[in-house]
């Protein structure tokens, strides 16, 4: 007969971020106990990261092998479906039934709970009951911390950790990704919650994966032609082309 286990496991949640990040990085330096990280990764399609490009690399070539070194297991979950899978899926009933589904909606976002929350969710189900699970929230994120349920902790505000508090403890171990020098906050490339600095430096940095976007922005009987909450992703990237033709030599140049 195996042993008993004797106390509970304490897994994190790990988007890589400056805030899940600190949470690992202060339960190694106090002590606290920590059985394993895990990450969901979402993917736009089978081969293409969900990840905005230069935090994935942070993740995979700094991040985990740092955190391994550390002695931290990362665990890697993988949603079954993608979201050209979910973009291309169509509605089964109702007024729109056979239409695409198309952009997710903002609040709403059929993505995270299917590539995100659900991959977690069935890895939660073959853990004990008791286990808890660390959330990188801060100790200034009140609202988010109301939110925090049964077995669910967080070691940012048990240790009084701000976010500004996060993003300096990451920068000190040499685990801040490089996605904080155009954005403060994470999430996917295709995210209709992105800020304009956002999709600006994907515009700018990655055409590839722009011009996918207006690929699937292109395909007809979408339930809606939306975006985002105003515009389409045709609109913003006209905008941005009207910005781009309006610049100086030496704007263009820079």
């Amino acid at each position: 007969m195996s042993k008993e286990r004797s106390k509970p496991l304490h897994i994190a949640s790990c988007s890589f971020g400056k805030d899940s990040l600190a949470t690992i990085l202060l339960a190694l330096e106090h002590g606290e106990p920590l059985d394993e990280a895990v990450y969901c990764e979402v993917m736009f399609d089978k081969t293409i990261s969900g990840e905005v490009p230069e935090h994935r690399d942070f993740i995979y070539h700094t991040a985990i092998p740092k955190l391994e070194r550390m002695g931290v297991k990362v665990r890697v979950l993988c949603a079954e479906k993608t979201y050209v899978d979910l973009f291309t899926g169509t509605v089964t009933r109702g007024p729109k039934k056979g239409m695409l589904r198309a952009f997710p909606i903002c609040g709403r976002c059929y993505v995270q709970r299917d590539c995100k929350i659900r991959p977690f969710r069935q890895y939660q189900r073959t853990l004990p009951p008791d286990t808890v699970q660390y959330i990188g929230i801060a100790y200034d994120e009140w609202e988010r911390l109301l939110r925090l349920t049964g077995q669910q902790v967080s070691l940012l505000e048990k240790y009084h950790f701000t976010e500004e508090d996060a993003k300096q403890l990451c920068r000190k171990a040499g685990l801040l990704s490089p996605v904080y020098e155009f954005t403060d906050r994470g999430g996917c490339w295709f995210c209709p919650n992105g800020k304009k600095k956002e999709l600006r430096h994907l515009y700018d940095h990655h055409p590839d994966l722009w011009a996918r976007m207006l690929e699937l922005q292109a395909l007809p009987g979408k339930v809606s032609e939306k975006f985002n909450r105003t515009e389409s992703f045709s609109d913003i990237d006209e905008r941005f082309r009207m910005e781009d033709a309006q610049k100086s030599p030496c704007e263009k140049a820079a």
